[in-house]
């Protein structure tokens, strides 16, 4: 009896190491993989909220920077991942709503591939020269493009992204062929201009902020309908006179499908309370960023999806 006693118990008593071993989420470094170079505007918001969650979690939040094909690289790699709470994804409008429609499609699905956490917010893009350059407004820009096809190139950072699209969309409405010229990342992009490499750069106002405060390269326009805080003095595209081609960056925490209920339950607590912050709330002011609210993970994928739907025949139109 005592020997059947102990054979039956022997399952549990094997287990118990193996769950004890396993504890409580984190008990090991997480990673959070940027599907973009350094420098960036995801780079900028996940390093200063990294910092917070390694304080309030007890455990190293490493930002990974995996760049490539219009962050598409790095995104895929995140879905790819074991849905164990140790590999997130600080992500935006072009791996998610952008690559998706392009041929050939990246190798993950943005509706299904992902366990959305929290938004963090939404910036509008900016078209940009170089500071001691010839050109000073968008009429002057676009009149350079109109000359001849090509003879105006711009940057983005990367094929898909909204920078590039962003640039597509402004091409179509003023009637102009620019050159498209990916870059790995931001800062990639704003050195091409100031070494005179490419004419511009179509890309998210917070990656270059500091560029157009210092004067190395000059804001002609920004695509919202409001001028911006942290850049106040460069117009609106509205003001330009292209309310058509208004766009936002939005971005995102997202992880594998699967991610535990409990787990993004504590994620989104976390940073809400951290992006609540006052000086959280200045750090985005200073880099564009806009609030969209809180949405639940079920609204941020119908968010996506329908970001996905907006931007299709624009991509569609990149991709000829």
């Amino acid at each position: 009896m005592l020997r059947r006693r102990l054979l039956l118990a022997t399952p549990a008593l094997l287990a118990a190491p193996a769950l004890h071993a396993q504890g409580a989420w984190p008990n090991r470094p997480v990673r959070i993989i940027n599907p973009y170079a350094p420098g960036g505007t995801s780079d900028i918001v996940m390093r200063y909220l990294a910092a917070g969650m390694e304080r309030a979690f007890g455990q190293p939040f490493v930002v990974e920077n995996r760049p490539g094909a219009g962050g598409a690289v790095g995104t895929a790699a995140a879905a790819a991942a074991a849905p164990d709470g140790y590999t997130l994804l600080v992500t935006n409008t072009g791996p998610l709503a952008v690559s998706i429609s392009m041929t050939p499609p990246p190798a993950y699905n943005a509706e299904r591939s992902f366990s959305y956490i929290t938004m963090f917010g939404g910036a509008p893009i900016l078209c940009a020269v170089k500071g001691d350059g010839p050109i000073r407004t968008m009429a002057e820009y676009r009149a350079a493009a109109a000359a001849r096809a090509d003879a105006v190139s711009f940057g983005s950072s990367g094929v898909g992204s909204v920078g590039h699209l962003a640039g597509m969309l402004w091409a179509r409405e003023a009637g102009v062929e620019m050159l498209h010229v990916p870059f790995r990342g931001a800062s990639d992009a704003e050195q091409s201009i100031i070494g005179g490499n490419t004419t511009s750069l179509w890309n998210t106002v917070g990656a270059h902020t500091g560029g157009v405060q210092g004067g190395s390269i000059r804001g002609l326009a920004v695509t919202s309908e409001q001028r911006i805080g942290s850049v106040p003095n460069v117009p609106t595209i509205v003001e330009a006179g292209f309310p058509g081609s208004v766009a936002s960056n939005w971005f995102l925490l997202a992880g594998p499908a699967g991610l535990s209920a409990e787990i993004v339950g504590r994620l989104r607590t976390h940073l809400a309370a951290a992006m609540a912050e006052p000086a959280a709330r200045e750090r985005w002011a200073a880099i564009g960023m806009v609030s969209l609210g809180d949405p639940s993970p079920a609204e941020i994928t119908t968010f996506v999806m329908r970001e996905a739907t907006r931007w299709a025949p624009v991509v569609r139109a990149a991709q000829g």
